[in-house]
């Protein structure tokens, strides 16, 4: 099965990918974060409200990932410096380890190539253990350490990772 990668451009389509995104979170990252702090950054960033803002005024582009029309996860991502930052790659539970990602991923290194980028990069939670692994066999590499305070308490500890496309 191929995944078919659709830009996300309508507010029906921004609504129903921030419901994905609290399903995603509440399951995944529930034990790598709190479940307070799952909730702060649904809000903050994840909400239809934000997704919006960050495609109208941040310049962020989003996409829905499904299979045989049925929605499998989402990305977002963002051209900054020569360089396409991945914002986001969530995958729902049930499509995980069928390949998808390794699609999804192939599809950012040609709109890279398309648009004469040099890299991918991302940040990672340095909890999230399986993700970095993930991403290491996809060819990224650990290239800084950030800790950023997102607000009410709380913050984002992360990795900072990259693979050069071009």
């Amino acid at each position: 099965m191929t995944v078919e990668v659709t830009k996300v451009h309508s507010e029906e389509e921004i609504h129903k990918l921030a419901a994905q995104a609290v399903g995603i979170w509440n399951e995944y990252y529930i034990g790598i974060i709190t479940k307070e702090q799952v909730d702060y950054m649904i809000g903050k960033f994840q909400s239809a409200e934000a997704v919006t803002r960050q495609i109208e005024v941040d310049g962020y582009e989003y996409f829905n990932l499904n299979v045989n029309q049925a929605p499998i996860g989402y990305m977002a991502v963002k051209e900054e410096g020569g360089k396409l930052f991945l914002s986001k790659l969530y995958m729902l539970k049930e499509s995980r380890g069928n390949g998808y990602a390794s699609e999804a991923m192939l599809f950012l290194e040609n709109l890279c190539k398309q648009r004469n980028l040099e890299s991918i990069w991302l940040t990672v939670n340095r909890e999230n253990l399986h993700t970095i692994d993930v991403y290491k066999k996809k060819g990224f590499q650990i290239i800084a350490e950030e800790v950023n305070d997102i607000g009410h308490g709380f913050v984002m500890d992360d990795y900072i990772m990259e693979k050069r496309v071009n």
